[in-house]
């Protein structure tokens, strides 16, 4: 049989017990009660003498805490009451009289910058000194205590003075003391909230105080325009991680203001109609989408700025724009003023990078903005695509039956996600072009029976030859453009009137003029396609019997010699817009604002069936946010439609409150 041992901690008997209470009691009665004060007063001595920087046995003090913590022990109630009553309550005072003296003392004899380094040194030495000489068992809360009463007489009865250097040291940029004050602060309830003000204060300030100083470059170069709207942001992160270690409360106070910076209006601003087709004007918005979109542009096309860029910094410098675009409030002229580039790019085929153009879709849908919108965007791209596959097919089958379709290239595009109303502008093709159309038609009909193809002649451009004395040179050019040189190839050396051209292109009257100005005074050719007289300085100033004929000396110059031969773009910015377009961008982006509002507002009402007025606003603001910020006058005015139209009502008890209607 195997023998087992067990080995325990003996626990005191009830004797043992009552015998080491007897001890206690009798300890105390005849002896520490008789002692007590002066043993505790001797202890707060010694700890103010180690405050003041002489050495001592520390167990001198402990001792005395221990006759309190073991008296407190032989309680039933609370077992740490004496100690509480006594030693914690004399050392919290004294603690608080020794700073109510020394800290007035330092601050008015160093100022507030040593002063807020004298006060996170003490903190910090009372909290190891209250470790050593307070009770520190679970659930007594003797260094808390301690701690609290330090910042008090530290902190909080100097905060004001404190918090007055906050705003130069901003200004300064005094990173360090910036981040001391945050920590002696911090502990103080809503200590640091004048310091989120005098942030945004800041921010607010300083950035439209450099933007203003800049103005007369940023408002006519988008690419400094973002570049110093970059510099702002990464100059107040760098002040909020360096003084405030990234605190969520100052990022959030940092987003605020840049968010105001970014749509501020003083520097330049977008006017839009109130309503759509009004004179009367609204409220001022923030410029920032257009330039961004317009900086966009410029990024994804082919221009000197992408052509010397890599396509690593292409993306960061996309990425670093769609930070921005974060912050804007509009964003659907942002996406009004990309979808308008975005359509050129595509058409006149000038894109740099097509992959980065389908990524720029895909980090569009990351940052939240409306997936209606995006998908317009991909769908755009699998136009192309489809387009590009239908070519492939079309010059097949023209190849058989031995058509030349070599120099002709379709794109087929969808309606819905492509085109305006103002886009669609007659104009007398020249014959090459007429007799290709009834072949295209007919090839796609076969494709897709029951689908009607609509020529968008604005969308279309080519390239012709054009032969003069100086030379025969390939010119790239608008259909309208084409249409009007084409007017001069059955008799090239005569002179025709602007009556005369109008009736052989059919152009109208806007686009005739805004085309022949591009071919009289292209800012870029010293020497322009057509001749005209008598002079005007604009194309509305153009007569009816204006002349206009072949410039035989036309030909580009390079270092001041005439060339011969060579490719000329004249197509430009002219491409893709119209007299109208932008008073037609003006008032889509205002009627697709009121279809959102309505739209929203029907969709929270009939969730929540009842709601305040104040209730309302707030979730409509909360819904549209990703596009727009909706005006107050904009969402009291689509509530009165809607209530006119009976998609809801009044509450006839309370006239602020709106009921959905089924």
């Amino acid at each position: 049989m195997k023998k087992s041992t067990n080995s325990a901690v003996k626990q005191p008997t009830s004797q043992e017990n009552y015998v080491k209470s007897l001890m206690l009691t009798c300890w105390n009665e005849s002896i520490f009660s008789k002692i007590k004060h002066r043993l505790q007063d001797s202890a707060m001595h010694l700890v103010e003498l180690e405050r003041c920087g002489e050495a001592f046995d520390s167990q001198l003090v402990i001792g005395v805490r221990e006759s309190y913590v073991n008296l407190s022990s032989e309680q039933s109630q609370n077992i740490l009451g004496i100690y509480e009553e006594n030693f914690e309550k004399a050392y919290l005072e004294h603690t608080e009289q020794f700073y109510e003296v020394k800290a007035p003392e330092f601050l008015a004899e160093h100022g507030v910058k040593e002063y807020m380094l004298y006060a996170q040194s003490k903190l910090m030495e009372e909290e190891i000194r209250a470790k050593r000489y307070l009770e520190t068992r679970a659930g007594c809360e003797s260094v808390t205590k301690l701690i609290e009463c330090c910042v008090k007489v530290l902190v909080v009865k100097f905060k004001d003075t404190i918090l007055a250097e906050c705003p130069d040291m901003i200004k300064t940029n005094s990173t360090q003391q910036l981040e001391l004050m945050f920590k002696l602060l911090d502990r103080v309830q809503d200590g640091v909230v004048p310091m989120l003000h005098h942030l945004q204060h800041f921010i607010k300030e300083a950035g439209l105080s450099d933007m203003h100083a800049c103005a007369s470059t940023i408002t006519v170069d988008s690419e400094q325009y973002v570049e110093k709207l970059l510099e702002l942001f990464r100059r107040f992160t760098e002040l909020v991680s360096k003084a405030f270690n990234m605190d969520a409360r100052f990022l959030t106070a940092r987003d605020m203001a840049y968010k105001s910076l970014v749509n501020d209006t003083s520097v330049f601003k977008l006017q839009f109609a109130s309503k759509p087709k009004s004179a009367a004007k609204g409220q001022p918005e923030s410029k920032c989408p257009e330039l961004l979109a317009n900086y966009c542009d410029m990024l994804l096309r082919k221009t000197p700025l992408s052509k010397k860029l890599t396509s690593v910094e292409i993306e960061k410098r996309l990425k670093d724009l769609l930070l921005i675009l974060k912050y804007v409030q509009n964003k659907d002229v942002f996406m009004r003023f990309h979808k308008a580039h975005l359509t050129r790019r595509l058409i006149l085929e000038t894109s740099a990078d097509n992959e980065i153009e389908e990524n720029m879709v895909d980090w569009l849908r990351e940052i939240g903005m409306p997936a209606e919108y995006v998908n317009k965007l991909a769908r755009m791209f699998q136009d192309i695509q489809l387009s590009a596959d239908l070519n492939s097919e079309f010059k097949e089958l023209a190849k058989n039956n031995r058509e030349n379709s070599a120099d002709v290239n379709i794109k087929i595009l969808n309606g819905g996600a492509w085109t305006r109303a103002s886009e669609r502008i007659s104009v007398s093709l020249p014959a090459q072009l007429e007799d290709f159309i009834p072949t295209i038609e007919d090839f796609y009909k076969r494709k897709h029976n029951g689908r009607k193809l609509h020529w968008n002649n604005l969308m279309s451009n080519g390239m012709i030859t054009f032969s003069n004395e100086c030379g025969k040179f390939d010119l790239e050019v608008t259909t309208f453009q084409m249409s009007i040189l084409f007017v001069w190839n059955s008799r090239p050396k005569e002179e025709i009137s602007l009556e005369s051209i109008r009736v052989a292109t059919q152009l109208p009257d806007a686009e005739l003029r805004r085309t022949l100005w591009s071919l009289v005074a292209l800012p870029k050719l010293k020497r322009q396609i057509l001749n005209f007289h008598p002079e005007v300085t604009t194309p509305k100033d153009f007569l009816d019997t204006t002349m206009f004929s072949i410039n035989e000396q036309f030909a580009p110059l390079k270092n001041g010699k005439i060339q011969k031969r060579g490719k000329i773009n004249l197509i430009g910015r002219l491409q893709l817009s119209t007299e109208k377009s932008s008073e037609e961008d003006s008032d889509a982006i205002i009627q697709l604002r009121i279809l959102r509002v309505q739209e929203a507002i029907v969709a929270i009402m009939k969730m929540r069936k009842r709601l305040a007025n104040a209730a309302l606003q707030t979730e409509l603001v909360e819904m549209l946010k990703n596009m727009f910020l909706p005006s107050k006058k904009l969402i009291k005015e689509q509530i009165e439609w809607l209530i006119e139209n009976r998609y809801m009502q009044r509450d006839q008890a309370d006239i602020n409150t709106f009921i959905y209607m089924a």
